[in-house]
């Protein structure tokens, strides 16, 4: 697959389209993006041999399998090995990030209730300082994404000049 800079018209709207709703049958992509079953199974399978596409997942609502909250736990300095462990060995961890700034760790966690929330978090606490926030709304879960186009320099923003 080219550089994400020769990504085509056809190939936006493929991903596009398959962010949206990944269980499109080949021929209804096709109709979507204006292109024949083959050619648009070709253009799918470059994408995934490119590693553009790097697989197929169900969105869940937590809240239908029980989860009443959810939170972001940010963990302070910790042994990286034994954070490693402690993520695989906890279920109520829905993402985890390794990242730069005060904490080390940034978790969304998914649990029943307080006293669940208590008890997962408690477990963090033992490796580290943590911060937790609940959850209230999200209302921009998952975003589709679209290949990176070049930084709009501020003096293409509406004409502004700085």
């Amino acid at each position: 697959m080219p550089e994400a800079h020769s990504f085509d018209t056809y190939d936006r709207r493929i991903l596009a389209e398959l962010q949206t709703d990944a269980r499109l049958s080949m021929a209804e992509l096709g109709r979507r993006v204006h292109l024949s079953q083959p050619a648009v199974t070709e253009r799918v399978r470059k994408l995934e041999s490119a590693g553009v596409i790097s697989g197929y997942r169900a969105q869940i609502n937590l809240a239908a399998l029980g989860y009443g909250i959810r939170a972001v736990v940010r963990v302070g300095r910790s042994d990286y090995a034994a954070m490693l462990r402690l993520l695989q060995a906890t279920p109520e961890v829905v993402h985890a990030y390794n990242v730069t700034g005060e904490h080390s760790w940034v978790l969304e966690i998914a649990v029943v209730d307080v006293p669940h929330l208590d008890a997962v978090v408690s477990r963090f606490c033992a490796l580290s300082d943590t911060a937790t926030a609940i959850i209230l709304k999200a209302p921009l879960a998952a975003r589709p994404m679209m290949p990176a186009s070049p930084a709009v320099e501020p003096d293409d923003v509406g004409g502004a000049h700085l």
